[in-house]
C-alpha cells in the first residue's frame, strides 16, 4: 500500500450508527449527502507545512477539491512529530490553512498515531524503534575495544575471479549462465572480472537473473550482505534485490537495494538478523527483468555487531564472559556502548540502512582481559523497504509523543475528526516489554486502545478512525507477517464500535466489508490508488458494498501526489447510489 510515512486517510459521515466517541452524534457538515445512498468525498493531501509554496499549492488544491464536491481533506505532515524549534511561519502557515478551509466550508481532518511509519515519532528518541534480539555475539578484545570475533567473509568467491565455464565459481546456483550472465573482464570493480547480466529472459523465462547461496549462521545474529554494481538501462531498477530467506522460504530481509537504472559502480547494503536459523539462502539479481545490463563485484556477507543498535527499556544489554558466569557491567568494565547517530542520518527519524559499527571500547580498570571472548547480547532495529522504521508498540514515552502531537494540532486545526496512522507494523514482538507470552496483536490492541483514549482526552467530542489492515484478518492481522515474532491475531479486539473503519483491502473487499460490518463499525472506503482504472475499481468497490455495508465517504488517495483524477473520480462516486 503505503510505501511511505503519512499513510492515507479518510473520514465518515453523518450519523454513522448514531455513536461518536464517548456516544456523542457526529454532527454533519452542512454539505453532507445522506450517507445511505451517497457518500461524503474526501482526499488527501500531506504537505510540508514549512514550506510557504507547498501551503499555497494546498490551499489552491482545497479550492479545486471543493468545487468538485469534495467535502474534507485529510492531510499530515512529518515534521508534526516534534514541533520544537520550529520557525514562526511554520505555525502561521499551519493557521493559513485552517483559515482558507473554514471559508470553504473544508473539514480538516488531521492524521496522527504513526505507529508503522514511526519515523516521524521516533525524531524525539530514535530508540524508541521496535527491536530485534542478537544473542550471544562473540567479541574479541583487542588493542582495548572489542570487535566481532569471527568477522570472516561468508562469500570469498563474490569477488567474480575464478569461474568453471560460464559459471562463477561458489554460488550454490546462477540463472543462465553463458546465456544471460557472463564473465567480463573490461568492466569490473577491482580484481580481473565482474559478472555481468543482460538479456534477462533469455537465461530465464520470467526475466530472473541470479546468483544464489545457502548458507551456515549463527542464529540471532547481525550480518551485513553487500555488493557494488553497476546499471545500464536497467528495467525495472527496483526490481534488483538482496534476498534472504530462512525456515519455510520465510523472508529475513525486506531492506530495497536502491539501485538506479543507471549507475556507476556504487556499493549496496542491507543487514539482516538470522532470527532461528542455522541456515539461509542467499540471493542477490534482478526478478523478472525486462532490459538493460548490470555488473555485479565484490559482494561481501560478514557478521556484524551493533548496527542500529537499541539501548531503551525493554533491550538490555548483556555482556558476559564466554562461559556466562561472570557478568560484565557497562560503565564499570566498559563505555556506554551507542550509536551516537543512531535515526540521525541524514535528518531526525532517518535510520541509516548500515553504517559503522560503534566502538565497543573497555573502562579503565575493566575486569575483561586483552584477548579475552565476550558475549554480547543486545538488541536493533531494521529499515524496512526504502525508509520505513517502526516504533515499539509498547514503550510508555510512545504515548506521550503521541499526545503531545496531538495537543498540539487540536491548537491549530480543533478537528472534529481524527485519523489513526496505525499501518502495516512490520516489525514487533521480539523485546522485553511483551510479558506473560503477549502476543503482537495483544500488543496492537492495547496501543491502539491507547492511542483511541489520548485522542477522546485531547479532543472529547470528536470522531476517530483507524485504517483497516492491521486489524483485518483477510489482510495484515494474521500470523507470519513480515517480522512480527507472533500473530497479529485478535488486533481487533483494540477498537471500540466507536472508531470508523477505513477500508482499503480491495483484494479481498466482500470478506473485510462483511467482518468490519459484523462488529458493528462504520466503514469508509478508500478507492483510488494511483490506478488508471478509475471508473472501473469504484463500480468494483460499490458492486462490493451495496447490501453489505453502509459507505459513509469514499476517499480520493494519492500516494504519490497526483490528484489528475480528482474529477473522474468524484463522477465515478456520484455517479450511482451506494445502498
Amino acid at each position: 500500500m503505503k510505501h511511505f510515512w503519512l499513510p492515507l486517510i479518510a473520514c465518515l459521515l453523518t450519523g454513522w450508527l448514531g455513536h461518536g466517541v464517548h456516544g456523542a452524534t457526529p454532527v454533519a457538515p452542512k454539505n453532507a449527502l445522506d450517507s445511505t445512498a451517497q457518500p461524503e468525498l474526501w482526499f488527501y493531501a500531506p504537505t510540508n507545512f514549512q514550506v510557504n509554496e507547498r501551503v499555497d499549492a494546498l490551499i489552491d488544491l482545497m479550492r479545486r477539491a471543493k468545487g468538485l464536491g469534495y467535502s474534507a481533506m485529510v492531510t499530515s505532515d512529518y515534521k508534526w512529530g516534534d514541533f520544537t524549534d520550529r520557525p514562526a511561519h511554520y505555525f502561521e502557515n499551519l493557521q493559513r490553512v485552517k483559515t482558507a478551509a473554514d471559508r470553504l466550508g473544508m473539514e480538516i481532518i488531521p492524521a496522527v498515531c504513526n505507529i508503522g511509519y514511526s519515523n516521524s515519532l521516533l525524531m524525539n528518541d530514535p530508540n524508541l524503534a521496535a527491536a530485534l534480539p542478537v544473542r550471544d555475539c562473540l567479541m574479541t578484545v583487542r588493542d582495548g575495544q572489542a570487535t566481532v570475533a569471527n568477522p570472516e567473509n561468508l562469500l570469498p568467491f563474490g569477488d567474480a575471479e575464478n569461474w568453471k565455464g560460464n559459471s562463477p565459481q561458489g554460488w550454490s546456483w546462477v540463472d543462465g549462465a553463458g546465456v544471460s550472465l557472463f564473465r567480463d573482464e573490461q568492466i569490473k570493480h577491482s580484481g580481473k572480472a565482474s559478472i555481468r547480466m543482460t538479456d534477462f529472459a533469455k537465461g530465464n523465462e520470467v526475466g530472473n537473473a541470479r546468483i544464489n547461496r545457502k548458507l551456515a549462521v549463527k542464529p540471532f545474529h547481525q550480518y551485513h550482505f553487500s555488493a557494488w554494481i553497476r546499471t545500464r538501462d536497467v528495467k525495472p531498477a527496483g526490481d534488483i534485490r538482496f534476498v534472504v530467506l530462512g525456515k519455510a522460504g520465510k523472508s529475513l530481509n525486506f531492506t530495497d537495494a536502491g539501485v538506479k537504472t543507471t549507475q556507476d559502480w556504487t556499493q549496496h547494503h542491507i543487514v539482516f538478523n538470522t532470527l532461528d536459523n542455522e541456515e539461509v539462502n542467499v540471493y542477490l539479481g534482478i526478478w523478472a527483468g525486462k532490459g538493460g545490463t548490470m555488473w555485479i563485484d565484490d559482494v561481501a556477507l560478514t557478521r556484524v555487531a551493533g548496527v542500529n543498535l537499541l539501548r531503551r527499556e525493554g533491550c538490555p544489554l548483556r555482556v558476559t564472559s564466554e562461559d556466562g558466569k561472570t557478568v560484565y557491567e557497562e560503565g564499570r568494565d566498559f563505555d556506554r556502548w551507542e550509536h551516537d547517530k543512531l535515526g540521525r542520518v541524514p535528518w531526525a527519524g532517518s535510520y541509516e540502512v548500515y553504517h559503522s559499527l560503534p566502538a565497543f571500547k573497555l573502562a579503565l580498570g575493566s575486569r575483561i582481559g586483552q584477548g579475552q571472548t565476550i558475549k554480547v547480547s543486545y538488541y536493533h532495529t531494521t529499515v524496512i523497504h526504502g525508509d520505513q522504521v517502526c516504533c515499539s508498540l509498547l514503550h510508555e514515552d510512545v504515548f506521550k509523543y503521541v499526545e503531545r502531537e496531538a495537543r498540539e494540532i487540536n491548537k491549530y486545526f480543533q478537528p472534529r475528526r481524527w485519523m489513526m496512522n496505525h499501518d502495516e507494523i512490520r516489525v514487533a514482538g521480539w523485546d522485553e516489554l511483551y510479558k506473560d507470552n503477549q502476543t503482537v496483536g495483544e500488543a496492537l490492541a492495547a496501543n491502539v486502545q491507547r492511542c483511541a483514549d489520548i485522542l477522546k482526552k485531547v479532543s472529547p467530542k470528536a470522531t476517530i478512525y483507524a485504517w483497516s489492515d492491521m486489524f483485518d484478518p483477510h489482510h495484515n492481522a494474521h500470523a507470519d507477517y513480515y517480522l512480527c515474532r507472533t500473530t497479529l491475531a485478535e488486533s481487533w479486539r483494540g477498537l471500540d464500535k466507536s472508531v470508523g473503519i477505513v477500508n482499503w483491502n480491495f483484494g479481498a473487499r466482500d470478506k473485510s466489508l462483511a467482518f468490519f460490518n459484523q462488529r458493528g463499525h462504520g466503514q469508509v472506503i478508500a478507492g483510488y490508488y494511483d490506478d488508471s482504472q478509475v471508473e472501473e475499481r469504484v463500480k468494483e468497490w460499490r458492486a462490493a458494498c451495496r447490501g453489505k455495508a453502509t459507505v459513509q465517504a469514499v476517499m480520493y488517495a494519492t500516494w504519490v501526489g497526483n490528484y489528475d483524477d480528482l474529477e473522474r473520480f468524484a463522477k465515478a462516486v456520484r455517479g450511482e447510489s451506494w445502498k
